[in-house]
């Protein structure tokens, strides 16, 4: 692995969240050099990148209003496409996919065919569009209802409201999703993929509620506060009859990571699950693209390991090829 360089686009906060500065350190320590990069300046002049690491949902987001952040994809997508050799991880198309919920959830949907073995599901949904797809609402949905934001990043996209009834579907502010609430005894379990490894983390979530509709104000909560590794509140506080939920299945969550990776064709990626209480269901609600890492177990080795495994693969594909693998399906 030695003089392989690592490059690292992440914002601010992720860079944080990451303690890259720490990861760079440790990278060191094992022959390899990490590179943060910096967008606003031509990346031919920070490279040559062997594998450049990155989350740029904010770039893509703020690329469909702002030119400025058009221009730093643009010339960033140009750089990729010019250094085939340069693995990529992860797609982008496959972030920008996880970053609209529309798409996301359809792909949870479609996964219960694939994993029916595993009793793996995710919640009846509805895209709404605009307030005239409101009146859509069918038998498949069952209040409560939980909307969340259709765009799958930044702060607004944990902010997500529980309604009741029919009554509540007022509090709606389209394009949104909603997807029927699942009773889990206020446990959230997430899970977090590293390339070959993932890691199980049980957090705090909301509590049971009765099945509606009926009468009850809409409640309006941030996912992030309520499920915080310390959060405690009236949303998450459980009666203290309810029994205890069996943990998921590890063979079931292996299963569900293996068909993620070959459907997303992503290496970094989290995803939210819980377990109904009353079927012991396995049940995924959300996607997330490269998630805060926080409190994961050998985070750093892990990273590091699949990076190497990402490279040592390519540099045997390149000794049996001429053209060496794509760039855009190097992360699987």
């Amino acid at each position: 692995m030695s003089g392989r360089r690592v490059g690292f686009c992440l914002s601010d906060k992720k860079r944080r969240r990451m303690d890259l500065e720490a990861f760079a350190v440790y990278c060191e320590g094992r022959g390899v050099e990490l590179v943060e990069i910096d967008l606003t300046q031509p990346l031919v002049h920070q490279g040559p990148f062997d594998i450049i690491v990155h989350k740029l949902s904010d770039i893509i987001m703020e690329a469909e209003h702002d030119s400025q952040s058009q221009q730093l994809l643009a010339n960033f997508q140009s750089y990729v496409s010019t250094h085939p050799d340069t693995v990529l991880l992860d797609p982008l198309p496959a972030m920008a996919r996880l970053l609209d919920r529309f798409a996301s959830y359809q792909l949870m949907n479609n996964l219960h065919n694939s994993l029916r073995d595993w009793r793996i599901c995710s919640p009846a949904y509805l895209e709404i569009h605009s307030s005239s797809d409101l009146p859509l609402l069918n038998n498949s949905l069952s209040f409560p209802l939980v909307c969340k934001t259709r765009v799958a990043h930044g702060s607004l996209s944990h902010e997500m409201s529980l309604i009741f009834s029919a009554g509540g579907l007022a509090d709606v502010s389209p394009p949104c999703v909603l997807q029927s609430f699942v009773n889990h005894g206020a446990v959230l379990h997430k899970v977090f993929v590293v390339g070959d490894r993932h890691f199980c983390v049980e957090r705090p979530s909301l509590k049971n509620f009765p099945s509606g509709p009926y009468d009850r104000k809409t409640i309006f909560f941030n996912s992030h506060e309520v499920s915080k590794p310390a959060s405690s509140s009236d949303l998450t506080a459980m009666d203290e009859e309810m029994p205890l939920l069996p943990p998921p299945s590890s063979e079931a969550v292996a299963a569900l990571v293996r068909e993620l990776r070959v459907q997303l064709g992503m290496a970094l990626f989290g995803v939210d699950i819980i377990i109904n209480i009353h079927t012991h269901t396995l049940t995924i609600i959300d996607i997330n693209i490269f998630p805060g890492y926080e409190g994961v177990p050998q985070f750093f080795p892990s990273l590091l390991s699949h990076i190497e495994s990402v490279l040592d693969k390519q540099a045997s594909e390149s000794t049996q090829t001429t053209g060496g693998p794509s760039a855009a399906t190097a992360g699987l």
